[in-house]
Formats: structure tokens, sequence, C-alpha cells
């Protein structure tokens, strides 16, 4: 899923994509790890063999690779969409990490379920992270989205129970939010937080940033 656009080396970008027609594109657990897990392998230039390895294993994580593509920085997998903050280590990095990475999970999903045809909706799009207070929000933005999952309408009204919402963020495996809490898994293995500026020295400043956003009182 390849896009006619250049990224810079050494910048940050949101990159997301949904379902053709809006679907859903993780219909059960099996998905989500699978698309984690290809997360991390499709990460390399090397032409690695998918259906050589364990992908529904946790060991697939620390399966040695090439040098990777593109630094993923933070994650988060909903029903219907994705969300990364990439860094471009090298030219073309984003792009190829991108088409492997959708091409794969593809097939995958398609082969499982006798279809035929685009999974998602056109290129993925794309934000450049250029400035500082921009890239900061990303990082809480992106791992802020599963709450829409129990209060769809946050945003606009407000969280009616915050330590619940804290709770399901707690709870939730697929996003890297338990990586910058500090809980040792082997996802871990999947981000780079050492390639982000050092925004929060510690899980729990991560904890306090995230919230500061669940008590913010947006505009309506």
């Amino acid at each position: 899923m390849a896009r006619k656009k250049t990224f810079a080396e050494g910048e940050y970008y949101h990159i997301y994509n949904r379902g053709v027609e809006k679907r859903d594109i993780y219909l059960n657990k099996a998905d989500y790890e699978r698309f984690i897990a290809l997360l991390y392998l499709c990460n390399t230039a090397e032409n690695l063999r998918l259906r050589d390895f364990p992908i529904y294993s946790e060991e697939v994580f620390s399966i040695r690779r090439q040098a990777s593509l593109v630094d993923i920085c933070a994650y988060c997998l909903m029903p219907n969409h994705f969300h990364l903050l990439l860094k471009e280590k090298k030219e073309g990095g984003i792009s190829a990490f991108i088409q492997r990475l959708s091409t794969a999970y593809a097939m995958y999903f398609n082969a499982l379920n006798d279809r035929t045809g685009s999974l998602f909706q056109g290129p993925f799009k794309s934000k450049h992270a250029d400035e500082d207070q921009y890239l900061k929000y990303l990082i809480s933005y992106i791992h802020l989205n599963p709450i829409k999952l129990i209060e769809p309408t946050w945003r606009e009204t407000g969280i009616s129970d915050r330590k619940k919402a804290e709770q399901y963020l707690n709870e939730y495996k697929y996003s890297s939010y338990r990586d910058f809490n500090g809980i040792q898994r082997p996802q871990n293995s999947i981000i780079a937080k050492g390639s982000l500026p050092n925004y929060f020295g510690a899980p729990t400043s991560f904890k306090e940033n995230i919230r500061d956003w669940l008590e913010y009182q947006w505009d309506h």
C-alpha cells in the first residue's frame, strides 16, 4: 500500500488508516495479536518468510532481525483502524514498512475470511509531527483512543468515570500504553521509546500526563 510522499529522515509522523468502507479489520483477539506481531516482524529490510515464524507466540518478539526500517514510537489498534507514531530512519523506510505491514496483514485477513480485494481504505494517511508540542500531544492522543470503546462521546461530553477510563487503558492490550507505563512484556521490543525526546522521565510522569488529558475540559 505504497504512496507517493517524501518523509524526511529523523522526523516523526502520525500514520493511520482504516478498513475499507469503515469495516472492522480486527475481528478477534487473534487478529489483534497477528497485527502486533507483524509490527515487529515487518520492521526490517530483511526478506523474512513470515510463515516460518510462530506468529501467535510471544517468542516472536525475541527473533533477531537486521536493521529496522523505522522507529515505532507508539501504536494503538482499534476495531476498524490503527494509529502509529513512526520516525523515518532512512529514506523510504516508512513507505516500505507500511507496505509490508499492510500487505502481510491483508493477505492473512483475506485468506482467513474467504474474501478478496482491498482491506484498507486506500493509501495510508500521515501527519508530520513538526513541532515539539504536537509530538508530545500525539503520544497521548494515540494512547487515549481506546476510551472511545467505552465512552464514544467522551471528548464532547466529558468522562463520566475517570477511574474506570484509566483502568480500561491499563488493561487494553492492543497499544503501547503498557510499555509507556513501565510494564515488562515481550511486546516491549516493538517500540523504540529511546528515539523520542524525554518527555516522561518515568512511567509515573506518563500516567500523570494521561490523567491530565482525562480531566481536560474540551471545547464543546
